[in-house]
């Protein structure tokens, strides 16, 4: 516009205007003077604008219906010259613009009757276009009447004019669609609010329609009606229309403004209700029509199919579907319906033709495509419309071949016979093929008989209609023959290939929008998550989506497709058809396969594979497999039963190859003709190309090949390819040159198959592998039951396969060896089986020296992989199979020895696979290359391989063919652990740096590092994996093996455990030692009876190993020792462990179980093992500590373990022993304190066990019989023995309960009896009174405490009473013995030695000695608290009164004169401190029992022996005489502190003694000496002593007196009274010398007494007291007649006191008074 704007020529339009009105005004001068006037007045009005206005364009505008005026007049009129003078002004001014709506409608109304007048018809169209091209003044009433104008110009007689006028028609209708465009354009930035159009018939509802589009919508309202042959509403004066016209205005319209259609409802609507309404109407004959049937009943004007508007409506419905498809969804669905119907038979050939055409219009529209098969296929109740299209194409294809085209009478020409179509299309397809022999063909089709020649009609990918674009015609043309066919070909083709790009083009798409998005969700820099999750699903979704639209497009066309492509494959003479055909299916199955959809996929590939087989080849994996039933299944297409056709077998196609079928017995020969061979390289195509997607029909495609390759005769070389050759047997192969010159080809495409194989990803390479293993399989069951040559195809491409895959072998190892290991090396045939050992060993070495990447010796995983297989052979029973097996290990071991690395574990893995039954050859063989790794490769082999050569070397040892081998290799263990020893730094550090490398990884990986006897470090680790085997064959079943092993065990322990880590020991103890001790315990425990006859040939054994029980022994005896050794010597090592404690207890439990075992050598070894371990010197407090632990002769390593402390991470160097280090610590208290408190629990723990063991052990057993297990001395002794040393250690906690404890044990252990067998060796002889080492034992373990309480705290004093019970109770034991639960003991002097008896001991001598130690303590400690309170005194006379009341019957005489030494001894002790605690009462209780004792023992009730010497008697004597002694020292002088009673008692006792009691029994000389004169002596002088007393200070010694004076003052008058009757009997004989002793003795008394009594105060003396001295006077003076001398100066003495008491009467009266 700025051309017209710019000022320039806004000027030279006011002169040109002014020019045009002055040449009107010349020419109207004469004959329009009005005309004249108005151009002049319109000149003056120009200038006047001009002059007046800035805007000057605007002003015309403004002004230019007067401005137009003068030129209306012109046209008026009607004057030629001036009419076109005025038009060109007009169309001057409508250029620039400056014509406004009136002045417009001015215009038109002038043209309009311009046109009525048939004037100016061309320069009309012109000015009407120029109208309505350059502004958008004219609308509405004013548009419609211009485009109507134009129509009625159409309709002329004048042909130029008609075609401009149509010219004109079409950019009308299109300048009104433009113009509603722009508007849109314009209004886009306004937010529209859209009102909601009701969709309702009223057509008229335009009112929300901006102008523009108003004036279209009316426009295309009206065409329809016209085309509809109706009135237009708005076109009013039309006069005629032809439909052929409308129908191509409708399709410009609805080509060139979808937008419009799509946009606006009110078009939309019109769509929907106007334009398919009336397309369908018109399509009615059409689908009416049948051939052959004249008549019709169809009211539509056209009865017959009419080409040019059946042409048209094609071509509109094109449009629709292409561009409305969305819209018309349901019409659409009619459309393509009707499609389908016009390729029926019955329809006219030209029908057909163009219906083929707007197929292929659509075929190479996949987005098209894939919208039917959403909106109709997927949905549930709707036509599948794409399937129907497929079929529909599919069956028109095959009616081409199976209906000869004839038609009605009247097409008949039209369609013309085979012949004519041959010739007509002959010249237009010029290109021939030479096929073969040098025979020209044209490319056809042919089918049992039925020629078709296919020509050459589009570029592919175009659909280039020829009939639809011939919109001249009238009348049908003439379809040349073969041309429906190329065009349905054409269709096919285009569908397949627009379907696949396009989904495979989506696939793509989506694959990278995966990798990128997982890409992003792995990049750390993602900053936030959520909204990529939020993405990823929702692609998920749309992928979900997408696929399923896809599989329906492939499920709804294969079968369809398939059933035609196969139709055409059969019928093709043409190689290049042919390569179309097999391309299509081969792109087919790709496509298939990319989707999983398995059976169309398997269904196309089956197509191609029985393609390439010669016709009904017997193969039956096309047959049979359920991926291809469709050889006998027909489809169904459009109600038409189809079958799969078959390849027919008079096919005209040139044979090229004949040989044998593959099969178990062939008959006859095959044929191959060229198309097999396309095919079969079609079927490598395929494989090369899309074997990613095959899957499982990876089977149908080799199974083929594989007979393909035996036909044509190719056999196996060396790496597994397939070489021309043939085998001697059977009918030569007959191969064409053709051919012959192929095979190489083929050969090689099948080895470049297998070679791109590596390109395939894993999955497919498995469905490779898969098939590859089921053909072998196939070919392995043929095989079977005859010798003849097996098929090697798929053994040979599997070590094909294997070697190109080397790069990744480990994806694909295990099902390839697998299935070469489990089935084709165990094959029968041993040509197969041959062939696989050959595969299998030919991929180890060739994957071993492959150049990996990393390289084998950074990859352990690939290495150990790859030679897996080579020790899974040795499963394989077959010698040939063992022998490449060994053969390839030896090749291994030369080639590769050096670089075995990781691999080293399976090589000694094929060792150690040797089992028992293997025979003794192949154990020894395999054995010797153990003992050249052990002496030649050890410093090799990464040191992670050791354990490994460990381990090995151990199952050797377990091997129990041969004893050598097992203690050879015993040997082994011990050279490889010096080894270790020797190499320890450097294994140390090579391992440490391997488990770093590994932890590394772990962690990476998130798992836990998982090795035996982790957490330990590796170096330490290998130790633990030997000492664990050296413990496994600790319990192997040959005695000789666990001997061997045990020692070697402990020696290596001690040798080099201290090369150990510190924590490591922990381990040694828990999974190596204790782990032992378990086993060797139970198999100890479960080990049989039986006796062993002999060692095995002539070997004896001894008596002490002559069961396996007492082997067993043997082993558990060494094992405990040794462990028990380990922790003495160790302890410095073992204690700072976490757990020494736990480890502790159960090494205790241990000693605890063998100890309570009942055999002899085993518990007593378990209680020397528990001494060893007791014998440790307990860490000291101060630095005092020795320098080195004790009993250790090692130096202590520098490094125990990593010990962290508190925030001390770093390991530190130790050179102190633990004594130092606590010497270090003591400034700070807390460690020792802990130390010793960990100490503590462990001396206790051992106290519990020991008394465990000895209450198990001494326990006596319930019932008894010959096996009854009674513990031996030598044991219970070992067993007390332990005592005084675990007691060092707990006595600060020892208290009563253990005390107590203690007592049952040492009561019980003294108990127990010994068989007469032994006891010759423990008591000598019975008469020696000696202790066994056992009473020893026990009197020192009490000897042992009874120190430690006397140096101990007060609290530990309460124990002495325990003590002194403990004593008394083995001082029982002299008077009675104990007893052993229910056995019967003989006495030792009747033990009869070589009888199995028990025999009790001798425990006289031990009673005596306790009775010593008894009174040895009670004279330390009698004053403790504790011995008053508890009475001790009271216990020991009661204990003591048993001997002595028995006395003489004791067992032995010492015994009770040891009981009276002690209770003297005791009692002078004892009784001051009895009389301190009188008043608590605390001995209130022990006076009668001393009184009891006494009475019991003086006056005892045993008669002494006969035997008994006088010297003997007067020893005895001269004892009791002590006891009353004692009692006149100790007990009478205080009596006031005494109970009266037991005063009394005494004193009735003295009474007793002093009186000489004689038994009439007694001869004369008897009674002389059995009298104890002494006694009575001593007892009349105590009575006599305590008969008064001077000293009386309380009431209570007063009693005592006058208690003791009543008594001699009794006991006088009675022995007086004796005498003088004796006296008088006796006559002249003398009486016996005691009794005249004793008269004289009693006499003194007496004259003592009286003296005694006076000179005591007189209140002191008793009234009755004087009465009972003067009552003797009588008796006295009766005495004087008696004949001794003695007796008389005695009775003088005696008598002379008596003076003081001739007192006169009346003083005696007074005496009761004062």
């Amino acid at each position: 516009m700025s051309g017209t704007n710019s000022p320039e020529a806004v000027k030279k339009l006011l002169e040109n205007m002014q020019s045009d009105l002055r040449a009107l005004s010349l020419e109207c001068k004469k004959k329009f003077p009005p005309v004249k006037e108005a151009a002049e007045s319109g000149i003056i009005k120009v200038k006047t604008i001009a002059a007046r206005n800035t805007e000057i364009l605007a002003a015309l505008k403004e002004n230019s219906s007067e401005v137009v005026q003068p030129f209306l007049m012109g046209c008026g009129t009607k004057e030629p010259k001036i009419t076109q003078l005025c038009l060109a002004a007009i169309q001057r001014l409508m250029s620039h613009e400056v014509v406004s709506e009136t002045a417009a409608g001015n215009i038109i109304n002038m043209l309009w009757q311009l046109m009525e007048n048939s004037l100016e018809e061309l320069k009309l169209l012109q000015t009407v276009l120029v109208l309505l091209t350059t502004n958008t003044v004219v609308h509405d009433e004013a548009l419609s009447k211009a485009i109507v104008l134009c129509f009625r110009l159409h309709f002329t007689k004048d042909n130029i004019t008609n075609n401009t006028a149509a010219a004109t028609v079409r950019q009308v209708v299109t300048v009104v669609f433009e113009r509603m465009v722009a508007e849109d354009e314009r209004h886009r930035d306004v937010i529209e609010q859209p009102v909601l159009v009701q969709a309702n018939s009223n057509r008229r509802s335009v009112s929300t329609l901006k102008p523009c589009a108003k004036d279209a919508y009316m426009l295309f309202q009206d065409l329809c009606q016209l085309v509809n042959a109706d009135a237009p509403y708005w076109l009013v004066g039309m006069t005629e229309m032809t439909r052929t016209f409308g129908l191509e205005l409708l399709e410009s319209v609805l080509n060139d403004f979808p937008q419009v259609f799509l946009q606006h409802q009110e078009f939309s609507f019109l769509l929907k209700e106007r334009v398919c309404p009336l397309v369908i109407k018109l399509f009615s004959p059409n689908i009416k029509f049948r051939q052959g049937s004249n008549t019709s009943s169809s009211p539509a004007p056209v009865e017959k199919p009419y080409f040019p508007i059946c042409m048209r409506l094609l071509r509109v419905v094109s449009v629709l579907i292409k561009q409305f498809y969305s819209l018309l969804v349901t019409e659409c669905e009619i459309f393509l319906s009707l499609l389908v119907k016009f390729l029926d038979a019955d329809k006219p050939q030209w029908l057909r033709a163009v219906a083929v055409e707007s197929i292929h219009r659509l075929c190479v529209q996949p987005q098209l495509l894939r919208s039917f098969c959403q909106s109709y296929d997927m949905k549930q109740h709707s036509t599948k419309v794409f399937r129907d299209i497929v079929n529909a194409l599919g069956s028109f294809i095959q009616s081409l071949f199976l209906v000869p085209p004839t038609g009605n009478p009247a097409t008949a020409n039209q369609a013309g016979n085979n012949n004519a179509g041959g010739t007509v299309s002959a010249p237009a397809n010029s290109g021939m093929l030479g096929i073969g022999g040098g025979v020209t063909l044209l490319p056809a089709f042919e089918y049992r008989g039925t020629w078709i020649p296919i020509l050459t009609i589009t570029v592919q990918g175009s659909a280039k209609a020829t009939y639809l674009e011939m919109l001249d015609k009238v009348e049908p043309p003439t379809i040349p023959e073969g041309y429906a066919m190329s065009v349905a070909f054409h269709c096919l083709l285009d569908l397949v290939r627009g379907i696949t790009s396009m989904i495979e083009g989506e696939l793509g798409e989506i694959e990278t929008e995966c990798q990128t998005t997982s890409e992003a969700a792995s990049s750390p820099t993602q900053s936030s998550e959520q909204p990529e999750l939020q993405s990823t699903s929702d692609q998920m979704d749309k992928e979900r989506a997408n696929r399923a639209v896809w599989e329906e497009m492939v499920n709804a066309c294969w079968c369809g497709l398939l059933a035609a492509l196969s139709l055409l494959l059969d019928a093709s003479t043409d190689e290049a058809a042919t390569e179309n055909i097999l391309k299509a299916e081969l792109t087919m199955a790709a496509l298939c396969g990319r989707l999983g959809l398995v059976t169309s996929r398997d269904a196309f590939i089956t197509a191609i594979c029985k393609g390439s087989l010669p016709p009904h080849y017997a193969l039956t994996v096309l047959n049979t497999t359920t991926a291809a039933t469709l050889s006998n299944k027909s489809y169904s297409i459009q109600g038409q039963n189809v079958m799969m056709i078959s390849p027919s077998s008079e096919s005209h196609q040139q044979v090229v190859a004949v040989g044998q079928p593959l099969a178990v017995q062939p008959q006859g020969t095959v044929m191959l003709t060229s198309k097999n061979i396309q095919c079969m390289r079609t079927l490598l195509n395929l494989a090369h190309c899309h074997g990613a997607v095959l899957g499982t029909s990876w089977q149908l495609v080799l199974a083929t090949l594989q007979h393909l390759v035996w036909i044509l005769g190719l056999k196996p070389s060396s790496g597994g390819a397939l070489k021309p050759g043939r085998a001697v047997e059977g009918p030569s192969t007959v191969l064409t040159t053709a051919v012959m010159t192929d095979l190489p080809v083929i050969s090689n495409i099948l080895s470049r198959l297998f070679e791109s194989s590596q390109y395939l990803d894993d999955v497919s390479l498995h469905h490779l592998i898969n098939a590859l293993c089921s053909l072998s399989l196939e070919a392995m069951d043929m095989a079977y039951g005859n010798n003849k040559e097996p098929s090697l195809f798929a053994v040979a491409k599997l070590l094909e396969t294997g070697l190109v895959n080397m790069h990744r072998i480990e994806i694909l190892w295990r099902p390839l060896t697998g299935h070469l290991l489990e089935k084709v090396c165990q094959h029968p045939n041993s040509r197969m089986r041959e062939w696989g050992a050959e595969a299998l060993t030919s991929l180890i070495k060739a994957g071993l020296t492959f150049n990996h990447e990393p390289p084998l010796s950074q990859n352990q995983r690939l290495q150990l992989l790859l030679l897996n297989p080579l020790k899974e052979m040795s499963s394989i029973n077959h010698p040939d199979i063992r022998l490449k097996q060994l053969e390839c290990v030896l090749q291994i071991l030369q080639s590769q020895g050096d670089n075995l690395g990781p691999g080293w574990p399976l090589v000694l893995g094929v060792m150690g696979a040797i089992r028992n039954d293997q025979g003794e050859s192949l154990i020894r063989t395999a054995f010797q290359c153990l003992q050249l790794v052990v002496t030649d490769f050890l410093p090799t082999m990464p040191c992670t391989c050791l354990q490994i050569v460990v381990d090995v070397a151990g199952s050797f040892g377990l091997h129990n063919q041969e004893l050598n081998i097992s203690l050879t290799s015993i040997g082994l263990l011990w050279n490889i652990s010096d080894y270790f020893f020797q190499r320890g730094e450097t294994i140390e550090k090579e391992l440490n740096k391997e488990e770093a490398a590994q932890q590394k990884q772990a962690e990476e990986k998130g798992v836990v590092l998982n090795r035996p006897f982790h957490p330990a470090p590796p170096f330490d680790c290998l130790w633990l994996c030997l000492y664990a085997k050296l413990g496994e064959l600790c319990v192997d079943p040959r005695p000789a093996v666990r001997k061997s092993a045990g020692q070697t065990l402990f020696s290596t322990i001690g040798a080099h455990g201290t090369l150990l880590q510190h924590s490591t020991w922990h381990t040694v103890i828990w999974k190596v030692l204790f782990h032992l001790l378990d086993r060797v315990r139970e198999s100890s425990t479960t080990a049989d009876k039986e006796k062993i006859e002999s060692g095995g040939g002539n070997i004896l054994i001894h008596h002490s190993r002559d069961t396996a029980e007492k082997q067993w022994a043997e082993t558990w005896v060494l094992t405990l020792a040794g462990v028990a050794r380990i922790f003495n010597t160790r302890r410095y090592l073992l204690q700072p462990l976490g757990d020494f404690s736990r480890a502790w207890d159960v090494l205790l439990d241990h000693i605890q179980s063998a100890a309570l075992s009942k055999n002899n050598e085993v518990s007593l070894a378990a209680l020397k093992s528990f001494q060893e371990i007791l014998q440790i010197v307990s860490p000291v407090r101060d630095s005092d500590k020795p320098e080195t632990p004790p009993a250790v002769n090692v130096p202590v390593p520098v490094l125990i373990g990593s010990i962290s402390g508190p925030g001390l991470n770093r390991p530190f160097v130790r050179t102190d022993s633990i004594g130092e280090r606590l010497g270090k610590c003591s400034s700070s208290e807390p460690p020792i304190v802990t130390d010793e408190l960990e100490d503590l629990n462990l001396w206790w723990a051992a106290w519990n066990t020991w008394y465990r063991i000895g209450s198990e052990s001494t326990k006596p057993p319930i019932t008894f019989d010959k096996l009854t297990f009674i513990p031996s001395q030598p044991f219970l002794t070992a067993l007390i023995q332990i005592f005084p040393a675990l007691y060092q250690h707990i006595k600060t906690g020892f208290n009563m309960d253990d005390l107590q404890k203690l007592g049952v044990i040492l009561h019980s252990a003294v108990s127990v009896p010994i068989s007469s067998d032994a006891s010759p060796f423990i008591l000598p002889s019975y008469t020696e009174a000696v202790l066994t080492s056992l009473q020893e034992a026990v009197l020192t373990a009490l000897d042992v405490l009874q120190k430690a309480i006397c140096v101990g705290p007060e609290n530990m004093q309460i124990m002495y009473p325990a003590i002194f019970d403990q004593l008394l109770a083995f001082v029982e034991f002299s008077c009675k013995p104990p007893q052993y639960g229910q056995l019967e003991t003989k006495h030792i002097a009747n033990a009869k030695y070589n009888q199995a008896e028990w025999v009790a001991l001798n425990y006289v001598p031990f009673a005596e000695r306790s009775l010593e130690v008894v009174v040895d303590l009670y004279q330390k400690t009698a004053c403790h608290k504790a011995v008053v309170n508890e009475k001790v005194l009271q216990n020991i006379i009661k204990t003591l009164r048993v001997p002595l009341s028995l006395k003489y019957s004791c067992p032995s005489e010492s015994t009770w004169k040891l009981a009276v030494s002690s209770l003297l001894k005791v009692l002078s002790i004892g009784l001051p401190v009895a009389r301190q605690h009188a008043s608590s009462g605390k001995f209130d209780s022990m006076w009668p029992e001393l009184a009891s004792t006494f009475e019991d023992f003086l006056f005892t009730k045993s008669i002494p022996p006969d035997n008994l010497s006088i010297q003997e008697f007067q020893r005895n004597e001269s004892i009791d005489v002590e006891v009353v002694q004692l009692i006149s020292t100790e007990i009478l002088p205080y009596a006031n502190f005494i109970p009266k009673e037991f005063v009394g008692q005494i004193m009735t006792m003295l009474n007793k003694g002093s009186i000489h009691s004689q038994s009439s029994s007694f001869t004369e000389a008897e009674i002389d000496i059995r009298l104890r004169e002494e006694f009575s002596k001593m007892c009349f002088e105590t009575l006599l002593q305590f008969s008064f007393s001077n000293k009386v200070t309380t009431p209570q010694e007063g009693y005592i007196s006058r208690m003791a004076l009543s008594v001699l003052l009794k006991r006088s008058q009675d022995v007086l009274h004796r005498y003088i009757e004796d006296e008088r009997l006796s006559g002249k004989c003398p009486l016996p010398r005691q009794q005249v002793t004793e008269i004289i003795f009693v006499l003194k008394a007496v004259s003592t007494l009286i003296d005694s009594l006076k000179k005591t105060q007189p209140e002191n003396v008793d009234g009755n007291t004087w009465a009972q001295v003067i009552a003797l006077y009588p008796t006295l003076v009766e005495c004087i007649t008696c004949s001794s001398s003695e007796v008389c100066s005695a009775l003088k003495e005696a008598l002379v006191p008596f003076k003081d008491f001739m007192q006169p009467p009346a003083s005696k009266v007074q005496n009761g008074e004062s």
